[in-house]
């Protein structure tokens, strides 16, 4: 079976049946899903009924089953992002959810509403920017795991090839792939950010692509899933590989980041920054060394750089992962602790020199992967620089920019491209190019998981912080508070129901969607909003006397302030919290 997925598609609706046509040249299958038995089948095109609806589409995404029953999810629209080694890469814009059911009349009032909660999650995951997909490529998978593999592994279908962390309809394709004849109406769709560029220095053309995969295990927003679950998966676990591609040749650089691999939670409640808090009854070597196990295996060496403050907050989670390394004593791990704010305050930040020279050492080490016009393995990275701060956004990205950089001016001298001497930062076209991308990647990162875009992205784009940047973090930073307290624990949902982590059962007894909200959820920010709307109202609307105005003022005043201390004291019970997920995941 070749590796590659059917490109050209037309979706058939009649009422009892989805046809799914390929249309590429020679191809004569057609996907059958029964909408009542939900059986599938493949058959050829003269079984599509003459009278069913037809419409194109560009890929199937996958079934989920609602309360209502199950549906059909497609891509609608796409987007061109660049050719990759002659193959198309495309960005999934637009997507159709199709009721199997022609109707809803089997459900209750009750089911009825949560059958619209449980769209409108899904939805929103499908609106989150970032999801790729190739029907020639793997994109799952990094130059270098690609090189060393097997005819056999040649020969699966895309599906069956992936990389399982980077699929993230890998839940919405289980139907299609217990059934190897449909593997090519299965299309692996990647979530994150790619980026691919055209680029000329020194009259030398030369393909520049960046490509971020965001893994699907312990998968989810920012203040609801940090650090690792019992198999060591990491919260918010991305692969950031960079390629170049001249002549024939192709040079890559892979890079890691993921929360700190620790049992910690830093629950939303209200405050600016709530307290990290390091479980203290769990196992933590046992998950520890399980994601390092892991990591070693697939990336070989790991230089860890842990960017989170050195006091306050962040300080015992820093001493804690130091302490796991050291007791793991693996001579395939190396921990290097830099404080990033602290060496940055004031806006120093030339001093990020400091990291970069004490890991030079260490990156020639690990080197990168290249493989010559011939196919040839030139050389091989040796491990990987695994970043981390608090979020694995901003800083993270900040750093991994600045040795993404230091790579490719090594590969772009051994391929001819730069002369000797020459430096990428004198590049001006080039870098213009190279910072927004890491930019761009911050951003698109730091929404998939923060809702929001990255901070710091000024001295991404333009190598030096400004005053409008410090402006931007702090809107940004305000839009992060709303939604991390307000509205995450439906991200939070939504997320853990297209990846499969909660399964809907419409004949479940008690609805999690139906669990009433206690009454002061609601009362008392009312009782806030009220009694500082008198305040004001009191100071505008003057009585017969300012003793009198006084009086009203500091009654109203003492009650907006008291139920507000009241809500910031009980700020746990106020937030938006998932409804869905196991509670030992959130642990």
């Amino acid at each position: 079976m070749a590796a590659t997925t059917y490109e050209r598609l037309k979706l058939h609706i009649t009422p009892e049946k989805f046809y799914v046509e390929a249309c590429d040249d020679g191809a004569d299958d057609v996907l059958v899903i029964d909408r009542v038995s939900t059986e599938v089948t493949l058959s050829v095109k003269k079984d599509i009924p003459p009278s069913a609806v037809t419409r194109p589409i560009f890929g199937i995404l996958g079934t989920i089953h609602l309360v209502a029953g199950n549906y059909l999810i497609v891509i609608t629209k796409k987007t061109k992002i660049g050719e990759f080694f002659n193959h198309v890469i495309w960005k999934a814009t637009d997507f159709d959810v199709l009721s199997y059911k022609k109707t809803m009349l089997h459900l209750t009032d009750i089911q009825l509403q949560d059958n619209k909660t449980f769209l409108a999650m899904l939805n929103h995951v499908l609106n989150v920017d970032g999801f790729y997909f190739s029907t020639t490529y793997d994109l799952t998978h990094t130059l270098q795991r690609l090189s060393n593999t097997s005819p056999e592994f040649q020969e699966m279908s895309l599906l069956e090839r992936a990389d399982q962390r980077f699929v993230w309809n890998g839940h919405l394709l289980r139907e299609l792939s217990a059934q190897p004849e449909v593997h090519r109406f299965a299309l692996p769709v990647l979530h994150g950010f790619i980026t691919m560029h055209s680029c000329s220095i020194n009259g030398k053309y030369f393909d520049w692509i960046l490509i971020s995969r965001r893994s699907c295990f312990r998968a989810g927003v920012r203040y609801y899933v940090r650090g690792i679950d019992s198999e060591g998966h990491a919260a918010n676990f991305v692969e950031t590989e960079q390629i170049v591609h001249y002549n024939g040749s192709r040079a890559s650089f892979v890079q890691t980041r993921g929360s700190i691999p620790l049992f910690w939670s830093q629950r939303p409640n209200l405050k600016y920054k709530p307290l990290p808090l390091i479980n203290k009854v769990a196992n933590h070597m046992d998950g520890f060394q399980r994601h390092f196990d892991s990591q070693v295996i697939i990336y070989g060496k790991q230089v860890i750089i842990n960017l989170v403050n050195q006091k306050g907050s962040e300080k015992p989670l820093e001493q804690a992962f130091a302490t796991m390394v050291s007791s793991l004593a693996s001579g395939m791990i190396r921990y290097i602790a830099f404080d990033f704010h602290k060496e940055c305050k004031n806006m120093r930040w030339d001093r990020l020199s400091i990291l970069m020279d004490q890991v030079a050492e260490m990156q020639d080490e690990l080197s990168y992967f290249l493989v010559d016009s011939a196919g040839m393995v030139v050389a091989s990275q040796e491990g990987v620089f695994r970043s981390n701060c608090m979020d694995c956004l901003d800083r993270t990205n900040v750093i991994q920019s600045l040795l993404a950089r230091r790579s490719l001016q090594a590969q772009l001298q051994r391929l001819g491209v730069l002369h000797v001497g020459q430096k990428l930062e004198e590049q001006h076209d080039f870098e213009k190019i190279y910072k927004n991308a890491w930019a761009d990647n911050a951003n698109a990162c730091a929404k998939q998981y923060a809702g929001t875009g990255a901070l710091k992205t000024d001295f991404t784009r333009t190598g030096k912080r400004t005053q409008l940047g410090l402006v931007m973090d702090g809107w940004n930073s305000l839009i992060r508070y709303y939604k991390n307290n307000f509205s995450d624990g439906f991200r939070q949902d939504s997320i853990d129901l297209f990846l499969g982590n909660y399964s809907v059962d419409e004949l479940e007894s008690h609805s999690p969607l139906s669990v009433p909200r206690d009454l002061k959820f609601l009362a008392l920010p009312i009782i806030m909003v009220v009694a500082f709307s008198m305040c004001i109202i009191c100071l505008l609307m003057a009585g017969d006397t300012w003793t009198e105005t006084l009086a009203y003022v500091l009654f109203w005043g003492v009650a907006s302030i008291g139920t507000f201390f009241i809500i910031l004291y009980n700020g746990k019970d106020f937030v938006d919290a998932p409804r869905l997920v196991q509670k030992e995941k959130m642990d």
